[in-house]
């Protein structure tokens, strides 16, 4: 038997993992920050309610995990965590208003593997429930920006809002059966060009006067005031007009935050439950063409789900792990969480108390266990990055000290055991 992965999944090896914690910690350190709680919820998921109306749409559920447990009951992997948040949030009915939750796990889809798209994979999610206020969404977008500056990644915000892509096919004259259909190939603008999204909407049967409509309204402007003077020629009552006072709202809120985003009125995203705005964060100048982080308005979700007439707001935004790791990890020489290794010279017993102190001090230690010899040990010490090495020999101990070296610059010290804490948590 040959000893391999299946398709789309990867093992971390620590240096991996420890990067994908450290982002992790980020992400949970910022959400916490504007105030959002934890959450988790299963994996597996109920299929009814991962293939809900209003859910993830028939895209997504061909990309399902979908299977019967021994109960010949339907059950389905979750693909994201929104449908699972909607499902909680549905089942909880006393839960206070506004709720804002955020939560990081795996997801899964049996969809094409590319560079950063893989079938097991992260989201990190945070999400607000029973707030129409635009300003909700424009703080999942200042958010977004506090994340990546954090990160050391230049990124750059784009918005729309889904009221306005139908306000484009109502203009356009597009059949209403048709509008999500047309909207999902706007979508693939960016990635795949003019003509290949003209070809496709007249395999759908848009006509071409209705084509070059579109394409009149869609088109990015040099700035924000410029696009949305544009979009403001053709909407001007109805849905559209609703979308695009709802997206100058988030632009003066995006002012106080202090954050930059652009309009963008191709922007979609591929899933049908969204309602109003939506977003998208991409890496700037990066090969890497998909976002990553993304998410919009889903005010009809958790109604539907509920089978209520009565909408209840909700919005979310949802990073993705792998991509922002897979850009982070050439830039990162970290392989172990060890701060300092301890060589013991014939002295175990007395490394092992030293060892206690200073994991009481919080300082992360491992020390030798199997009698190498000195050089070995710094070998050893050398190869998984580890910043300090201190050596516990008879004639230190005699002294009350410890040698303590700088991995990097090979400088040693003889301190007290107080020094030497006091040099490592520095």
């Amino acid at each position: 038997m040959k000893l391999m992965n299946a398709r789309g999944v990867r093992d971390f090896p620590p240096e991996e993992k420890i990067l994908r914690q450290e982002v992790v910690d980020i992400l949970r350190e910022t959400f916490e920050e504007f105030g959002f709680n934890p959450l988790e919820t299963p994996v597996i998921e109920r299929f009814d309610v991962l293939s809900s109306k209003y859910t993830g749409g028939s895209e997504i559920l061909k990309e399902t995990f979908r299977f019967k447990d021994q109960g010949n009951r339907e059950l389905g992997l979750r693909y994201d965590l929104t449908v699972p948040f909607a499902r909680f949030v549905g089942m909880n009915p006393n839960l206070k208003m506004p709720f804002k939750r955020y939560q990081i796990g795996r997801v899964y889809r049996d969809g094409p593997i590319r560079l950063g798209r893989y079938r097991e994979f992260w989201q990190c999610d945070v999400d607000i429930v029973g707030c129409k206020n635009m300003l909700a969404d424009a703080e999942l977008l200042a958010i977004a920006s506090n994340v990546f500056k954090k990160l050391g990644l230049k990124v750059i915000i784009k918005f729309n809002n889904r009221k306005i892509l139908d306000g484009i096919m109502e203009s356009a004259g597009v059949e209403s059966s048709k509008w999500t259909d047309a909207i999902l190939s706007i979508d693939k603008l960016e990635k795949q060009g003019r003509n290949e999204v003209m070809k496709e909407l007249e395999q759908k049967g848009i006509n071409d006067n209705s084509i070059a409509k579109i394409f009149g309204m869609i088109q990015k402007k040099e700035n924000n005031k410029e696009t949305i003077n544009n979009l403001k020629l053709f909407l001007k009552e109805g849905i559209g007009k609703e979308g695009l006072e709802e997206i100058i709202q988030i632009l003066d809120f995006l002012k106080s935050f202090n954050v930059k985003a652009e309009v963008d009125p191709s922007l979609a995203r591929g899933l049908s439950y969204y309602t109003g705005p939506v977003f998208e964060v991409f890496l700037d100048n990066s090969e890497i063409k998909s976002a990553i982080a993304g998410g919009g308005r889903y005010d009809n979700m958790i109604s539907d789900l509920l089978s209520k007439k009565e909408p209840c707001p909700a919005t979310g935004i949802s990073f993705g792990l792998e991509l922002i790791t897979d850009v982070l990890k050439n830039k990162v020489e970290k392989k172990s969480v060890v701060k300092v290794y301890l060589i013991p010279i014939r002295t175990e017993k007395e490394c092992v108390k030293i060892a206690v102190e200073l994991r009481k001090e919080g300082i992360n230690t491992d020390m030798d266990l199997v009698g190498r010899g000195i050089s070995k040990n710094l070998d050893f010490a050398n190869s998984q990055k580890i910043p300090f090495v201190l050596f516990v020999g008879q004639k230190e101990l005699e002294q009350k000290k410890v040698k303590l070296r700088d991995m990097k610059t090979g400088k040693e010290q003889l301190l007290t055991m107080k020094q030497a804490v006091q040099k490592l948590k520095s």
